[in-house]
């Protein structure tokens, strides 16, 4: 039976609890309890009695740390059926049975064998059984205890977190809290004072103080100076047992520094400063430093510089280094030694970021006045400008004056000055300049089409100190001169279809010049004067640099002529002015009725006619066969192999009549005596094709005029001549010249194939109407379009 470990119900357990406690605090909680419960004894009757309570017990205690050579005694186990013979056996098991606890299975004494910590292991959980020992039969219940590990003052406060790094910022107000340090002590909170911990401060007083209950550290004085004073190092010491004599104790440091703020005023260091600066300083440069003091740090210590008056405010500025916190005086304005030596400034020092908590400190600002110096330094030659600009018409002679450029000694001695041109490009090559005057003259002939602006360097010495030269940029201009005639912007293709009406516009042209606009922006068109009156196109002045070209007639032909040539003159504006003659090239071409071009070459007769593809296709080879034809009846006749002369009486005067083409010496038929009356006809000597001769002829073709004269033998022998010394071929007495149509009639040609050329008055728009069969007629003589693609 198991009963709680507080309860003593029987009368008779109450004395033994109390001797349980009593005799536990002076002996480590050993516990004795006997058994009330009457055992049955085999062979006997069995007796009922009031069982009483035994062999029961919650726990015992055992001290930590224990230093003794012996083994600590904890308790002791005993079974009322234990009569002192050693029939009865203990038995523990559990956490620590056997290793750090033991026990005398005889007797029920249990030792602790080792030194026990309790913060590593507060109690520990065990099993007693008691039985017999001759027949191993448990005599009482397995029960089970605690054996608790009492706690001793073994543990001394740690602070886990420190050391410790905090900031207060200064002048703050007594009290102020800074940093709350916590200690920890390992012993039990729950028992006596082991862990009941209190605060001290060892070092750091008077400046600081800590709660010795909290641990709050604050601040004890008034207005602590960062300036004065800025890092602390303070001492915390923890001490348990309430800070009782014996108590364990920890400290810890906690690094404290004072934040600055803006308590501190600039000031300078001096009322009054002086400084140097040469009349050659260069303007924007920084020509001297200054600062202002303050004993604050960081945005705190910013400042700002200004100049509040003096009579040099418009001369220097002044501004603010962000990493030095100078002020950087620099310059505006270049100085003049000879105009004012000497200027005063009055420079103040302001902070940027104020805290009004301490404006009673103030003003937080400060006033120093500096004198400049101004000192004399020798300086080049000053030009009386910046930049020179200059002109020069294009056509001047070499040695023309351009323009003069002026500089003086800005010192008292007033020296005097030369000139040159430092000849570092092509471009300074161009011109020359007096050293003396100082005037620019021309060098090369210029030519502004191809350049017409010049940019130069003049550069200026004092001839008593010839190191110290400035320069000066000089620009020439070439102004235009009308020496370019103008001409047509582009080749233009013109373009006159052959159903033109008069009168319309084929194409507008326009011309460019060279010259400027002065010389040749406005340009004149017209159709030059020295040749007769065009029949076919005329010219129109658009009157705005443009001329359009227009037709004079109705109808134009390909297959009569399918190009003109038309000379045009153009003249510009220009003094004097200039004019060039060019030539348009005009095509003639067929075009569908919207004006677009079909094609602009001649068509064949056969073609034109409106001859179908079918019907070509058939011509051709309708060809073909008569030509097999041809050469089948040729190749018989071959094959017969008759003779050239049949019989003697047929010789008839050696005239032989040969079937086939190109016979030899003896075909007389096939010449053409009209060759020999019209000796122009053969100026041009026809050679073999088949055949390219190697030696030219002996003789040059004849001019027109002495065509005319030529007598028949003399031309027959001169033929003779070149064929009898042409090695490339045999001679051919069959060559035939049928160039020759003779001269041109004063009536014209009657043929009504190019009457399609010509103005007729009759109307031929009907022919339109007749069908499709007549379209081509319609083309040819009315006024319908052709509407077929090339």
């Amino acid at each position: 039976m198991r009963i709680t470990s507080t309860s003593c119900i029987c009368p008779v357990l109450v004395c033994l609890c109390f001797v349980q406690r009593c005799y536990g605090a002076a002996h480590h909680g050993s516990i004795k309890v006997t058994r009330n419960q009457t055992k049955h004894i085999e062979g006997e009757t069995e007796v009922h009695h009031r069982p009483k309570r035994g062999w029961v017990w919650n726990q015992f205690f055992v001290l930590e740390e224990h230093m003794g050579p012996d083994p600590q005694y904890v308790g002791k186990l005993h079974s009322n059926s234990d009569k002192g013979d050693g029939s009865v056996k203990y038995i523990l098991t559990g956490e620590g049975a056997g290793t750090i606890f033991i026990i005398d299975d005889t007797t029920g004494d249990i030792h602790s064998t080792k030194s026990l910590d309790r913060e590593q292991k507060t109690h520990y959980v065990l099993h007693a059984q008691a039985i017999d020992r001759r027949t191993n039969k448990p005599l009482e219940p397995e029960s089970e205890f605690i054996i608790k590990v009492q706690d001793i003052n073994d543990n001394a406060p740690k602070f886990t977190d420190g050391p410790y790094i905090v900031t207060v910022p200064e002048m703050s107000e007594m009290g102020t809290s800074v940093l709350q340090v916590t200690a920890t002590d390992a012993d039990d909170p729950t028992y006596g004072n082991s862990a009941r911990v209190v605060y001290s401060i060892l070092q750091g007083q008077p400046y600081f103080s800590v709660d010795p209950k909290t641990g709050v550290i604050r601040t004890a004085l008034h207005n602590m100076d960062r300036e004065a004073r800025e890092h602390y190092s303070v001492v915390i010491q923890a001490k348990d047992m309430a800070g009782q004599v014996g108590g364990l104790s920890g400290s810890t440091t906690v690094n404290i520094t004072l934040t600055d703020v803006n308590d501190n005023p600039p000031r300078f260091p001096q009322k009054h400063y002086q400084l140097y600066v040469p009349e050659s300083a260069q303007v924007g440069s920084a020509v001297g430093k200054i600062k202002a003091n303050d004993a604050d740090t960081g945005s705190n210590a910013d400042m700002k510089y200004t100049i509040i008056n003096g009579d040099g405010a418009g001369v220097f500025s002044i501004s603010t280094d962000k990493e030095t916190r100078e002020g950087i005086l620099s310059l505006k304005k270049p100085l003049n030694y000879e105009k004012k030596k000497s200027y005063t400034l009055n420079i103040e020092g302001a902070n940027t970021h104020l805290d009004f908590r301490f404006s009673h400190l103030g003003p937080f600002k400060d006033v120093t006045m500096l004198k400049v110096i101004v000192g004399d330094v020798d300086e080049p030659p000053l030009f009386t400008m910046p930049s020179y600009v200059m002109e020069v018409y294009e056509n001047a002679k070499i040695g023309t004056p351009v323009g003069t450029v002026t500089a003086h000694d800005p010192d008292a001695a007033n020296s005097l000055v030369r000139y040159f041109i430092d000849h570092n490009t092509e471009e300074d090559r161009y011109f020359t300049i007096d050293a003396s005057t100082g005037t620019i003259k021309t060098a090369k002939i210029f030519d502004r089409e191809e350049t017409p602006w010049y940019n130069i360097t003049v550069a200026a010495s004092e001839i008593d100190n010839p190191e110290l030269v400035s320069h000066v940029p000089v620009g020439v201009r070439i102004l235009d001169v009308n020496d370019n005639p103008p001409e047509l912007a582009r080749d233009y293709d013109v373009v006159v279809c052959e159903n033109s009406k008069p009168g319309q516009v084929i194409q507008t042209i326009t011309a460019t010049d060279k010259d400027n606009s002065a010389n040749g922006a406005r340009f004149h068109f017209s159709l030059d004067e020295g040749l007769s009156l065009n029949p076919n196109f005329t010219l129109r002045n658009n009157e705005d640099n443009t001329a359009s070209i227009l037709t004079r007639r109705r109808r134009y032909s390909r297959t009569t002529q399918d190009t003109y040539y038309l000379p045009v003159l153009i003249s510009d504006g220009g003094v004097p002015p200039l004019s060039s003659s060019s030539t348009l090239t005009i095509r003639v071409c067929a075009c569908e009725r919207d004006g677009r071009v079909r094609t602009c070459h001649a068509e064949a007769f056969l073609s034109s006619a409106g001859l179908s593809t079918g019907a070509l296709i058939a011509i051709l080879l309708c060809i073909v066969i008569l030509l097999a034809i041809v050469v089948l009846f040729i190749t018989l006749r071959r094959s017969k192999k008759e003779p050239l002369i049949i019989s003697e009486e047929d010789v008839r005067e050696n005239v032989v009549t040969y079937d086939d083409e190109g016979g030899g010496e003896e075909d007389t038929e096939a010449f053409d005596i009209t060759a020999l009356r019209n000796p122009s006809a053969a100026e041009e000597l026809k050679y073999r094709r088949d055949v390219r001769p190697e030696v030219k002829p002996l003789s040059r073709h004849h001019p027109s005029s002495s065509l005319d004269s030529i007598d028949v033998q003399e031309f027959l022998n001169q033929r003779l001549a070149e064929a009898d010394l042409d090695p490339s071929v045999p001679p051919y007495d069959s060559l035939q010249t049928y160039a020759y149509e003779g001269h041109r009639s004063e009536a014209g040609s009657i043929s009504s194939l190019d009457s399609a050329t010509t103005h007729s008055d009759q109307d031929y728009n009907y022919l339109g109407d007749w069908g499709p069969e007549f379209k081509k007629l319609a083309e040819l003589y009315g006024e319908i379009e052709p509407e077929r693609t090339t």
